[in-house]
């Protein structure tokens, strides 16, 4: 955001102040712009935890994920299906599946870098998918799923693509899919999961943009458009796409239909898991 700032403020003047508020899975920050002004001049840096998956994981929320209005898109960053080089022989998706059917039952497992979260639900999907049983192994944080990775204490795990590449550089790790729906240009020796025969999993973890539901549509219109302008251009897409992260310039319906796909995949796989958030 605070690169979008920069360029924000050069077409427009306004500049932008970035608060951060953690805390809540999101309760925190989406409190605090559902409550402002609805004029223009407070939005919310939303994610797909706050608005496609806690709905589903938190029999009850401090916010409501449909009090707000959709200003558009900001940025999505693939997740890396990533295995210890060691244990595991697969190379693809269906060796590694045909591998992990072999094995004694509940024997493999994915880490995820938080219960609850997508990359723990994207085990879900897979297992649902291809019929495997892996055995989801939650992390705090990705720094230790990356280190459990390494050390064999699990056999996959879900990862942002940069927090595992120069472990595969050294040979000590895998991809073996990717969720993005092009290959990606740090990595384009590996195929999508799409392109692997799972295109359930042709997903992104996203942020994006949204305001206070009374806000009025001409003042949602005037930012879209703004920031559209900057996240579209080439500045910001290359400063982001080595990162991999892919601008996501959306209009606001646009990005309203994109969320509640995303919710209802999210949805579904939550139901399978079971699993529900403490609260």
């Amino acid at each position: 955001m605070r690169q979008v700032a920069e360029e924000f403020k050069k077409n427009t003047g306004q500049p932008i102040v970035v608060d951060n508020k953690p805390g809540g899975g999101g309760a925190v920050a989406a409190n605090s712009v559902a409550n402002a002004a609805p004029d223009g001049y407070t939005l919310l840096m939303t994610n797909s935890s706050m608005l496609s998956i806690n709905p589903h994981t938190y029999s009850k929320l401090s916010y409501d994920p449909d009090g707000f209005k959709p200003v558009g898109g900001f940025l999505g960053a693939s997740l890396a299906m990533a295995v210890n080089a060691d244990k595991v022989p697969a190379n693809n998706l269906r060796e590694f599946v045909a591998w992990a059917k072999s094995q004694p039952k509940g024997s493999v497992s994915y880490a995820s870098f938080t219960p609850g979260g997508s990359s723990h639900f994207a085990g879900v999907i897979l297992n649902r998918q291809t019929g495997m049983d892996m055995l989801h192994v939650p992390f705090n944080g990705t720094p230790p799923a990356v280190q459990n990775l390494l050390g064999g204490q699990v056999h996959a795990a879900f990862l942002p693509l940069l927090a595992v590449k120069p472990h595969v550089e050294a040979g000590r790790v895998k991809i073996i899919a990717i969720s993005s729906p092009q290959r990606s240009a740090l990595v384009p020796q590996v195929a999508t999961f799409t392109e692997q025969g799972v295109p359930e999993l042709e997903i992104y973890v996203w942020s994006g943009l949204a305001v206070p539901g009374a806000t009025p549509e001409a003042v949602v219109k005037q930012l879209n458009t703004e920031f559209n302008k900057v996240i579209g251009s080439p500045g910001i897409r290359d400063k982001w796409r080595p990162l991999d992260f892919e601008p996501m310039a959306m209009s606001p319906a646009e990005f309203d239909k994109y969320v509640k796909a995303d919710s209802k995949r999210w949805g579904e796989a939550v139901k399978l898991s079971g699993f529900k958030a403490a609260e």
